[in-house]
């Protein structure tokens, strides 16, 4: 990774609030950070805007160039944690660690074993490719009451659907 990249992923990691355990997250970062996000709903494609969007606040105008392709499930963590903190209230940063919570990643410190590796990626792979519960279970936005597959719904509504929820 060069130096910019390096520091994007830097700054990016710094958007998520972990807990003052002691322990580091930066495996399982790194790991989402080298999976790229494939959007298969329609609309999602605005979630990958999203993550260009932190490219540019990141850069900010100037000439430096990331060597990126496609956006990374660790973009789009940081951007959605940004729209729910928007959405329902709170700090974008803790928003971004309860995503992992709702992922069921939150134990996935540094070192990682096999076992944790294999599990890491078997969630990330489930949430890019919607092999989900229908009911959002394993993905950023479990839900007790549905109306409809979380699978096949846009992630800005499971996002309000979620935060719905919240409030009730």
């Amino acid at each position: 990774m060069n130096q910019i990249n390096y520091a994007y992923f830097e700054w990016l990691t710094s958007q998520i609030h972990t807990p003052t355990n002691g322990k580091t997250y930066g495996e399982l970062f790194s790991r989402m950070h080298n999976l790229e996000f494939v959007w298969i709903v329609p609309n999602d494609d605005n979630r990958v805007q999203d993550g260009l969007d932190l490219r540019a606040e990141f850069l900010h105008g100037t000439r430096r160039r990331l060597a990126l392709n496609g956006v990374s499930m660790l973009e789009i963590l940081v951007s959605l944690s940004r729209r729910v903190a928007f959405t329902a209230g709170g700090d974008a940063e803790q928003w971004a660690w309860r995503l992992i919570k709702n992922l069921h990643l939150h134990k996935a410190s540094d070192p990682l074993s096999d076992t944790m590796s294999k599990r890491i990626d078997e969630t990330l792979y489930a949430l890019v490719w919607r092999t989900y519960q229908p009911n959002g279970q394993g993905g950023f936005f479990p839900l007790k009451y549905i109306d409809q597959d979380q699978t096949k719904v846009e992630i800005w509504y499971q996002m309000n659907a979620y935060v719905n929820e919240m409030e009730v």
